[in-house]
């Protein structure tokens, strides 16, 4: 019997959606239900309260985090995370599967479980289903997650199969590890984009039984991870209809407001990610008229609320163009109104799904909200809106959050939709790629000193960097050996690329095929090797090798701002201890340079960029800086950052501000009797 009393209320006519109810530990849930995403036992930039005032019943914990910190016995003293966190309502708890999944880079996969370095201390650890579960007991989670072996959903139907299989067997080890656990336990069907073993993969773990106890509810996983919006959306519909009625479903990490409405559509009950927060960040934000990138300037002068139609926070007190302001000027508050307001919207869009099912209007009501949650702001379009072409549209040049950008001048880029930033906005990015990047970091020089020259490509996009290097260094003689590790939270761009290769000329290479296949390429002469990292940058960096260079090429401070600040270079410094490094970026900010400067870089002048007259490089070593006569900051830059308004990226630097300056001001490249002689540009 299962531990939830799951209990389907209505199905609604013309569709497989449904609504239902459910009792966990700590109360009980109606669905459709959207979880927001509390990874290390916090919710971003919200609190407990805010949370609840937003709608929020249910919140996802992460297993793989909370066992690396702050550990099983932590949660144990506390009685789990209701107590630590002060949350008295239901918590699911996701079993670690898709971040190890994301460490493609530093993990075994085999039948005792999963290895990996901790990004903590970078200690090896085993995470087996039953440590898994252990973990989960010791969380006290109201859902618990099997163990399972995540895999691309592009997948070989071979590859695909043997995830599976062993997803099976660690699904029935979970199953005894639970014991007489009064916490529910779903299992997850994997089977990527292969119909044949999607059957099999929900018939094994419907029948699935320990002691005569199956699993309580069963999630699709294994989506959201390399297919397109389509492919998506049709195994979604086949997964969810193979899927016993009488247990909750769960669709794993999906996704945007129009993706849950698909979803629920096709019979799905339980949804999260990390999206509402995520944007919120980004200054977007999901409304009843559209969806809104507050950092438009279009919005400066508005003293409409935010969103007629939601009484949050943020609707009910604040202006645009106070929220425009706040995320100008990445003033904390305005990610927690946003990001608040965003989490409000996904639960009364949960709730006016459920009330269309009660009272049998979901068709009725599919139809209309399909096409207001894929609007833009209607009133500012942010770019002219054009007339209606006959022509189909092409979707080849659009993938998730991002497009293909003609530039009108001869090349092609990505846009991210969401933000507006364009990859290569100005100048053709192989030949920025190369003159920004490849040239001034004198690979080739650096080669004649070391057996292996370790390259970090941070923020992989559409792979215009790491291929400048291919295809620079491929057909030349070289000792040595040249590793570029790119790291990537989000491969849309590349695929999107790859997808139209007639523009990207650069990616005429079997190199990013295999990359996107395997997460490694190696050239013929095996003398170039490439892996790709996936995840999140600042929890995945401490596990690579250590670099000789480092491309710093993520989204700009605007958009991505957690690369920017003086933790990340700080952690950056000091990983890369005993080797000289190089770091090179396109940034020619005056806080972005400060920043490296008071983590300890050594800083100077990096070549032109289109309109930039200077770019950034900096030096972890001194001795490099001289070695490659680099064009250092002086006393003229330091003059130019005294007089400033701006001395330090906003809401990034965790140090006094008067101790900030003073790193500054006694970094050894400006003292006169350093060996360190500054150069003009």
């Amino acid at each position: 019997m299962s531990r939830l009393n799951f209990k389907l209320e209505a199905t609604a006519t013309g569709s497989r959606a449904r609504a239902a109810t459910f009792t966990t530990l700590h109360g009980p849930v109606q669905t459709p239900i959207f979880m927001p995403v509390g990874t290390q036992a916090t919710v971003k930039n919200q609190t407990v309260e805010s949370l609840k005032t937003a709608g929020s019943n249910v919140l996802l914990a992460n297993t793989y985090h909370l066992l690396l910190r702050p550990g099983p016995e932590v949660m144990r003293k506390f009685g789990g995370i209701h107590k630590f966190m002060n949350w008295d309502r239901p918590v699911l708890t996701d079993s670690g599967g898709f971040q190890i999944f994301s460490l493609s880079h530093s993990r075994e996969m085999n039948e005792q479980g999963a290895r990996f370095l901790s990004y903590v201390d970078n200690r090896p650890i085993l995470l087996t289903p039953e440590l898994s579960i252990d973990m989960q007991k010791a969380i006290n989670s109201d859902i618990m997650m099997v163990l399972d072996q995540c895999i691309e959903s592009t997948a070989t139907h071979k590859d695909a199969k043997a995830a599976m299989e062993l997803t099976h067997r660690w699904a029935k080890r979970s199953l005894e590890a639970r014991g007489d656990s009064q916490q529910a336990l779903f299992g997850i069907v994997q089977g990527a984009c292969h119909e044949d073993l999607r059957k099999q993969s929900a018939d094994v773990l419907a029948s699935l039984q320990v002691n005569g106890e199956g699993f309580d509810g069963l999630a699709i996983g294994g989506l959201a991870v390399g297919e397109t919006k389509s492919e998506r959306e049709d195994f979604t519909e086949i997964a969810a209809a193979m899927l016993p009625p009488q247990l909750p479903r769960y669709l794993m990490g999906v996704g945007m407001p129009i993706d849950i409405l698909e979803a629920v559509h096709r019979g799905v009950d339980m949804f999260d990610c990390i999206i509402p927060q995520q944007l919120g960040q980004r200054g977007v934000a999901f409304t009843s008229q559209g969806q809104f990138q507050l950092r438009r300037s279009v919005y400066k002068f508005a003293e409409e609320k935010l969103d007629p139609a939601c009484d949050c926070l943020a609707c009910t007190n604040y202006s645009r163009a106070y929220l425009h302001h706040l995320i100008k000027t990445d003033e904390t508050l305005g990610w927690h109104l946003l990001s608040l307001h965003n989490i409000s919207f996904y639960h009364r869009l949960m709730r006016e799904m459920r009330a269309s099912i009660l009272n049998d209007s979901f068709l009725e009501f599919y139809n209309r909200k399909r096409i207001e949650l894929t609007m833009g702001d209607q009133d500012n379009p942010a770019v002219p809106m054009k007339p209606t072409s006959s022509k189909k549209k092409d979707k080849r040049i659009q993938l998730g959050d991002y497009e293909v950008h003609d530039s009108g001048r001869g090349f092609s880029s990505i846009r991210q939709m969401s933000s507006g930033e364009v990859m290569h906005s100005v100048n053709p990015p192989q030949e920025e790629a190369l003159n920004l990047y490849v040239m001034p970091a004198r690979i080739d020089e650096r080669l004649k000193e070391l057996d292996e020259v370790v390259i970090w490509d941070v923020g992989l996009g559409a792979a215009h960097n790491s291929m400048a290097v291919i295809n620079e260094f491929a057909d030349r003689d070289f000792k040595g050996k040249i590793r570029i590790v790119s790291f990537e939270n989000d491969t849309d761009p590349l695929k999107l690329a790859l997808r139209n290769a007639a523009v990207f000329p650069h990616l005429h290479h079997a190199a990013p095929v295999d990359l996107m296949k395997h997460n490694k390429w190696l050239s013929p002469k095996a003398n170039i090797e490439w892996e790709l990292i996936q995840g999140d940058f600042s929890e995945t960096f401490p596990t690579a090798a250590k670099p000789h260079v480092i491309f710093y090429d993520p989204f700009s401070m605007v958009t991505n701002l957690e690369l920017w600040g003086e933790d990340i270079f700080a952690r950056i410094f000091e990983h890369c201890r005993g080797n000289e490094v190089q770091l090179l970026n396109y940034s020619a900010s005056t806080a972005f340079r400060a920043t490296l400067l008071a983590v300890g870089f050594t800083v100077g002048y990096g070549p032109a960029s289109g309109p930039k007259s200077t770019t950034t490089v900096a030096y972890n070593a001194p001795a490099l800086a001289m070695k490659q006569a680099a064009s250092l900051l002086g006393e003229e830059w330091l003059i130019r950052w005294e007089k400033s308004d701006v001395k330090a990226a906003r809401g990034l630097s965790q140090s006094d501000e008067k101790e900030f300056e003073e790193k500054i001001r006694r970094h050894e490249q400006f003292q006169h009797n350093s060996a360190l002689e500054p150069r003009s540009t």
